[in-house]
């Protein structure tokens, strides 16, 4: 059992929050985790990255008991080697979100997260604008709306992420798919109801924990569902997105100064 006046579960985002520029994990965090699990805290991962980057993910957040896949629609049980969420977004929805979006922003450079098996090809535009490698299977837009995909990333031309989200925001029916941004300059568009919150309610559900015992760290407006579902805190990095700062219970150090480990240091040494 966790410790009283701990929280009995604790979520964190990587890439901009646990992962540093660098895309590397502290040795020092990785220390602070096991400490956290050894103090009966259950540990999640809470990422925008897919099923295809599983492998990365359980290298950079070993200690974790559960993934939190593709924005919240792909769940793992890391200790029972269990999915227990999978969700797609259907090709014709998908369709029809990039037809509204292009008819009020302009040509969008697309691509498409179709496979989950470990390091996938997305389908679509090749972006020189994409920061990680990525092998991309050039394919046209019809064809890329053929299959049930698990997300896709669109980048506008003319307008900034922010603004073309808040574009998405009004535009797109939160019944027809979910959208979002992570700091990539794309906007993502899941499947509906598809969240950070939305999954991590599938992990507190099966393990029997409330959202008031779940503490959330974060740095994108990706992060904001779970930002407004967790009850027992919501730290934000230093270098998080405006959005996610003005909602933020705390702010801990950056993630280039390991604010995640700082903050739980701090957190067990109460």
């Amino acid at each position: 059992m966790a410790k009283p006046g701990l929280p009995k579960l604790i979520a964190t985002d990587l890439d901009g929050t646990l992962v540093r520029s660098d895309d590397s994990v502290s040795a020092y965090t990785h220390e602070v985790l096991n400490r956290v699990r050894s103090a009966g805290i259950r540990i999640v991962a809470a990422t925008g990255r897919g099923p295809r980057l599983t492998e990365l993910v359980r290298t950079d957040i070993r200690e974790a008991d559960f993934l939190v896949l593709a924005q919240g629609g792909w769940v793992i049980d890391q200790n029972e080697g269990q999915l227990l969420r999978t969700t797609r977004l259907p090709g014709r929805d998908l369709a029809i979100v990039l037809q509204s979006l292009e008819a009020e922003v302009g040509p969008l450079s697309v691509m498409v997260e179709a496979l989950e098996h470990n390091d996938a090809p997305l389908w679509g535009d090749f972006d020189p604008a994409w920061r990680y490698p990525v092998t991309v299977e050039p394919r046209n837009r019809e064809e890329c709306a053929t299959a049930d995909v698990i997300k896709a990333f669109a980048r506008s031309f003319e307008h900034d992420v922010d603004d073309l989200l808040a574009a998405a925001r009004r535009i797109i029916p939160p019944h027809v798919a979910s959208v979002t941004q992570a700091g990539l300059n794309y906007l993502e568009i899941c499947p509906p109801g598809v969240d950070k919150g939305t999954g991590l309610a599938v992990v507190t559900e099966a393990v029997g924990v409330d959202p008031a015992d779940v503490l959330v760290f974060g740095d994108m407006p990706n992060d904001l569902p779970m930002f407004a579902w967790a009850g027992w805190g919501r730290v934000a990095v230093a270098n998080a997105h405006e959005e996610l700062l003005a909602v933020a219970d705390e702010v801990t150090l950056s993630n280039d100064e390991d604010g995640v480990a700082v903050y739980l240091d701090k957190l067990l040494s109460r």
